[in-house]
């Protein structure tokens, strides 16, 4: 065993490039300015002020806005307030493996359509819809998508939502990444494309800190409604605390020299990243994402990523398979997450790597 792992299998950042000293400076504020407000029980719907603060940030009402403990609260409330057992749901193929988990747990018929480097096959899609499948929502990871760190082109944004209108479903925009674009042009979010047929959620774990826990939705006004009603009867109100402390350093200003901070260094490291992959690992296949924590890597097929997790492991580097992604296949891929580990790590980790492949039987 390696002395210390190395692990490229958390989409987190780095303590180094966290604002701790903004977050502190925040937290005083938020307790100087609204000592009532941040430590109240407060209501379902979140803190006011940050509420009408990512509401302005969209371009929407914010009784359109629901703020959540973090975007998977987001989404477990989302699928428990629309889908009951065998309802049918699209997702893209690979998708987040905690998505899938969810939605199996609530006895959802989940349809997986394959993904492209430019987003999800809207033509399979539509030939899937054409046999009659009727999904409730389609889930969307639209930018550097998790696990494959994707984007989703505005063509087929376009085309994705002509599909929802015309079979009656709600596309689910999960948007965490959006704030993290390294190169190529910001492209619009489908819900400003069409706001009454998206619900949109996002975080500030990927901008602010993981630690934070603080995610939100955003839809129509009455759907917000019914969530926020669900929301109730489970926690009253979301954290106060966390959603006051976050409020303070967006207002200050603080979340966009955050979010170019994550973004210089993550570049960085994709950077390395690429380069250590193709002198270490030249058989590895990857299409560098513009942005976000996550690469994809497919290895040739008949390769073991199973039996190269465990000899990986004995070398002090972590990762996660392909196939904990996926309904079924994948066992020749992995998901390289590139956020929490320094450049140094990078190089180190994928020699490991290289070293753990070159060793499989």
């Amino acid at each position: 065993m390696a002395d210390s792992t190395i692990s490229f299998a958390r989409g987190a950042p780095s303590l180094d490039i966290i604002d701790v000293d903004g977050l502190r400076d925040a937290a005083a504020r938020a307790f100087a300015n609204d000592p009532a407000g941040t430590t109240a029980y407060g209501t379902s719907v979140g803190y006011p002020r940050l509420r009408a603060w990512i509401a302005e940030r969209h371009g929407v009402e914010p009784e359109c806005v629901l703020v959540t403990n973090g975007s998977m609260q987001a989404d477990a409330f989302l699928f428990e307030q629309l889908l009951r057992p065998n309802d049918e749901v699209v997702v893209e193929r690979p998708t987040y493996d905690r998505t899938l988990l969810s939605l199996r747990a609530r006895g959802a018929r989940v349809h997986a359509v394959e993904l492209a480097p430019d987003g999800i096959d809207t033509a399979a899609l539509g030939e899937l819809l054409a046999t009659g499948v009727r999904p409730k929502l389609a889930h969307i990871i639209p930018n550097f998508q998790n696990p494959a760190g994707y984007t989703l082109s505005l063509a087929k944004r376009q085309a994705l939502l002509e599909l929802a209108r015309e079979h009656d479903f709600i596309v689910f925009e999960d948007d965490p990444y959006v704030e993290l674009r390294f190169s190529g042009e910001r492209l619009p979010t489908m819900l400003s494309l069409d706001p009454g047929r998206v619900v949109y959620a996002s975080s500030f774990s990927k901008t602010v800190c993981p630690g934070i826990r603080v995610g939100y939705l955003v839809g129509p006004s009455e759907l917000i409604a019914a969530v926020a009603k669900l929301a109730t009867g489970t926690y009253i109100s979301p954290n106060m605390v966390a959603q006051s402390i976050v409020y303070e350093f967006c207002a200050s200003g603080a979340i966009e020299r955050s979010i170019e901070t994550v973004k210089t260094a993550l570049t960085k490291r994709l950077r390395t990243l690429e380069v250590a992959l193709r002198r270490e690992l030249p058989e590895a296949e990857f299409v560098t994402p513009e942005g976000g924590y996550f690469m994809w890597v497919t290895l040739p097929d008949g390769t073991d990523v199973g039996a190269l997790f465990k000899a990986a492991a004995t070398r002090g580097v972590a990762f996660v398979k392909g196939t904990d992604f996926l309904l079924e296949g994948g066992e020749n891929t992995l998901r390289l997450a590139y956020s929490g580990v320094t450049p140094e790590e990078i190089e180190e980790g994928v020699a490991r790597l290289a070293e753990a492949y070159r060793h499989l039987p």
